[in-house]
């Protein structure tokens, strides 16, 4: 999480929180005594004491550091003084510190090593951090001053920078009900309220079933799993106490190569059902109810302030500005992706048929038959091209990529010298390869685990800014690979692949930022995945193939002729892809735009995917009753498309490279991207900022010929 502004950085958090009684709790004096409360200390500026947090810590620390944050806030809501740019935003950015550092501890514990004990702790809490979030929001002293800052602006403006700040502030206060009347802000508090302990339930819920739905295998269920898989899966099993077993868990990352290459059908079958079921098993970790009432809330706060529906609230200061934009966007690619869906399904029951399977394409094939399809058209095999895709390797990719474009060198530290949360994390010195510039730290935490919520991800621990004297970046990276078994190579799939980069790409966009002020760490939802997204293709230049995709037994690099058939089959399975993308995007954005009164939101979502004529083979990428990027929170709430946004701009920028003498490696090209794209970060407005990087605005037929579409003519 970045710390941007004290309204915005509770709702960054997407939070499950916490209110239970420590020792702390009845001796106040004891407090500074609290680790999750106290300063950095160490080496890089200081670093945050993860082999000293403890769950018990939590409660404590969160109640004393909103007491001391809204401290602050009174300080400058009442400040005799007349309000300044100084005395009134840049207090604001400076306040709230020990908080920042509680919230900190709070993800790790969240998303990296929840436990039942934090989960109860962090259910008791939500409610009380969006208490304070309001008393912040709709603090009137304060937002009148923050007025008299803005409409000054107005009149005689700011430098850039400082400009920005006073009006993403403003815009923050106004869009959250800042100019409400007494009896609205009060209603607007309460469901602010009520929805925080939903979002916290929701999450819990779908932890619940990831957890405790687990597929055992025996020794002769085992076919078309590699050796690794396999390996990897007797760990784990033995871990939970099934020695002798087999286990596939509930996750994307043991979920996906199984339904790949199992010869099993009814196992696959029942794999994708525990899969695509979390949150939607009709007991008490049902979410179904919950979505309906988070909808319901949503509509009615949003009510309040005049506008007809969530959406249109919520994508006023994103790039699309409003729903039907992005509607346009998402219909315009829609018709060739599940068209390109019948395609591949045709060639899929081609192949079941010429292997005599007698069976009819279903959800729980895709993958399966899909892979067939690519040995046969392409004579490539995904397992084939995991054998040269080690994680350590990739690491270093990763590393020699960020050094083409950004100049960076990343140093292991020694172990011991920086405290990390769980022996699996790994941590790197970023430094200017050519002055020793000292950048900040990158935290790798690779491995999937029990408590840690799944996917991948990146954060901050502390961002870049000079307005207090310039700080270094902690930033980390967070993915769920299945751990090997001792002496066994991580081996990932391309997907998986593309992944780690992007979610590096985030890293890099922390660790290239030169803002001034915390407020401008922030960023626009359907823009910030774009440089993500972007870093991705670095995965498959000659540069990075012929360096690090070696062998992981023989350490021969990958043939030149399998590394053509990956280049061939670059737009294989778009349709699958893009329409399960697209199902859930779309999906998001049609539950905020319906009316919320009495819906059923199994029905709605059967119907609405009827009616966009959803193919029958697949399924949503995240399911309704799972979609915590939009219900567990509210980072992504009808911002889902922002994926497919970020991927135009993506594709449009690639073309730039290549249309450039140095191709991916251009100097000049680099220059601009991480000028324009990478350091400003939300310092200016994103559509400006592309247009400085390109020239123009980006094209969506950049899109569609990525994806190997039809380009629509104009």
């Amino acid at each position: 999480m970045t710390k941007q502004n004290k309204l915005k950085h509770i709702k960054a958090f997407s939070l499950c929180v916490i209110v239970a009684f420590s020792s702390y709790a009845q001796n106040p004096d004891n407090m500074t005594n609290n680790t999750l409360l106290q300063e950095w200390t160490g080496p890089y500026q200081g670093v945050p004491a993860f082999d000293k947090m403890k769950v018990e810590d939590v409660s404590a620390a969160v109640e004393k550091g909103m007491e001391l944050s809204l401290a602050d806030i009174e300080k400058i809501a009442n400040n005799p003084a007349a309000p300044t740019f100084e005395n009134t935003i840049v207090a604001m950015e400076s306040s709230g510190k020990e908080l920042d550092r509680v919230f900190t501890y709070y993800g790790i514990l969240s998303s990296n090593m929840s436990s039942p004990e934090f989960r109860e702790i962090s259910s008791k809490l939500a409610p009380k951090l969006s208490e304070y979030q309001s008393k912040i929001s709709q603090n009137e002293k304060l937002f009148q001053r923050i007025k008299a800052v803005y409409d000054a602006s107005q009149k005689k403006p700011l430098a850039a920078d400082q400009q920005r700040v006073v009006d993403l502030t403003y815009k923050s206060f106004e869009m959250n009900g800042a100019n409400l009347d007494a009896a609205k802000k009060e209603r607007y508090a309460a469901i602010n309220k009520e929805l925080s302990s939903i979002y916290n339930s929701f999450s819990n819920n779908v932890l619940h079933d990831e957890e405790n739905y687990v597929t055992y295998l025996n020794k002769d269920q085992l076919g078309g799993l590699s050796e690794g898989f396999i390996k990897s899966a007797a760990k784990i099993a033995k871990d939970k106490g099934r020695d002798g077993e087999y286990a596939i868990t509930n996750t994307r990352s043991s979920m996906d190569p199984f339904l790949t290459y199992s010869t099993e059908r009814e196992l696959r079958k029942q794999v994708w059902t525990n899969y695509y079921s979390r949150g939607d098993n009709g007991d008490e970790f049902d979410n179904n109810k919950l979505i309906a009432e988070i909808l319901k809330l949503r509509k009615e706060r949003v009510a309040l302030l005049g506008y007809d529906n969530y959406a249109q609230w919520r994508l006023q200061d994103r790039m699309a500005k409003t729903p039907e934009n992005a509607m346009a966007l998402m219909n315009a690619v829609w018709p060739a992706a599940i068209a390109r869906v019948s395609e591949e399904v045709a060639d899929m029951q081609t192949v079941a048929n010429e292997n005599g399977d007698n069976i009819t394409i279903e959800p729980w094939d895709y993958r399966y038959y899909a892979e067939k399809v690519r040995q046969k058209k392409y004579d490539l095999d995904s397992d084939e091209v995991k054998q040269y895709l080690q994680l350590d390797k990739l690491t270093e990719a990763l590393f020699f990529t960020a050094g083409e474009l950004f100049n960076y060198k990343f140093t292991p530290v020694a172990e011991g010298s920086v405290p990390v949360f769980h022996e699996d994390v790994k941590v790197w010195e970023v430094t200017d390869k050519d002055t020793g510039k000292h950048i900040g730290l990158w935290y790798l935490d690779p491995f999937a685990r029990a408590g840690k919520r799944s996917g991948a991800w990146a954060t901050t621990y502390r961002s870049y800014t000079s307005f207090e004297g310039e700080k270094n970046v902690l930033a980390s990276n967070n993915s769920n690979f299945v751990k090997p078994a001792p002496g066994e190579a991580v081996l990932v799939s391309w997907d998986d692949a593309n992944t780690f980069f992007h979610e590096f790409g985030h890293a890099l966009h922390f660790f290239s930022s030169n803002v001034k002020y915390p407020t401008l760490n922030g960023g626009v939802r359907d823009y910030t995945e774009f440089q993500s997204q972007l870093l991705e293709r670095w995965l498959s230049t000659d540069e990075v193939i012929n360096k690090f995709l070696v062998h992981y037994k023989t350490g021969q690099p990958i043939p030149a002729e399998l590394v053509a058939k990956i280049k061939k089959a670059s737009t294989f399975n778009q349709g699958f892809s893009t329409t399960e993308y697209l199902a859930s995007a779309i999906m998001d954005m049609k539950f905020h735009l319906a009316d919320p009164t009495n819906i059923d939101i199994d029905k709605f979502e059967r119907e609405t995917l009827a009616e966009l004529k959803m193919p029958k083979e697949l399924v949503m990428r995240h399911r309704t009753p799972h979609f915590g990027h939009v219900f567990s929170g509210e980072g992504y709430a009808t911002a889902y498309y922002g994926y497919m946004w970020a991927d135009v701009l993506t594709s449009d920028a690639s073309e730039a490279f290549k249309e450039s003498e140095g191709g991916f490696y251009d100097k000049d090209v680099a220059a601009k991207l991480v000028k324009f794209l990478f350091a400003p970060r939300n310092s200016m407005d994103p559509a400006e900022a592309y247009r400085l990087f390109r020239g123009r605005d980006a094209k969506i037929e950049a899109l569609m010929r990525d994806r190997g579409f039809p380009v629509p003519k104009e």
